[in-house]
């Protein structure tokens, strides 16, 4: 479960993003660190070109937050796969005011559809 998925998203899969945050500390030192953002994908755009952008969103704390995050971008180090949802549209943004729960799809389905792709 540890490999990139970046081209392989799709609307509906609750990902990891490892994003790269540089910090600068009160004495002038520079640090940098990887922060998980964990959520359902919304939307991806644009395919494989240099502007690719995957939209995520996750609920944190009663409040809806969603990230863009370019694909192509150092500051995004990984994005790996923590399971698949049923969703029937190609941008399901009806997922903001959604209260019932998703079903998920199974995991074989999954494993044979990247076996079919090597």
């Amino acid at each position: 479960m540890s490999e990139d998925i970046r081209f392989s998203l799709k609307p509906g899969m609750i990902v990891k993003v490892h994003q790269l945050i540089k910090e600068i500390n009160a004495k002038g030192e520079e640090k940098e660190r990887i922060q998980l953002f964990e959520g359902i994908v919304l939307a991806v755009k644009h395919g494989k070109e240099k502007g690719a952008t995957v939209t995520v969103r996750k609920d944190a704390k009663g409040y809806g937050v969603e990230k863009i995050f370019p694909l192509h971008s150092p500051v995004v180090a990984k994005i790996e796969l923590v399971r698949e949802m049923a969703v029937r549209q190609s941008k399901p943004l009806y997922l903001r005011n959604h209260k019932r729960k998703l079903k998920e799809v199974k995991r074989k389905n999954i494993e044979e559809k990247v076996e079919d792709k090597k």
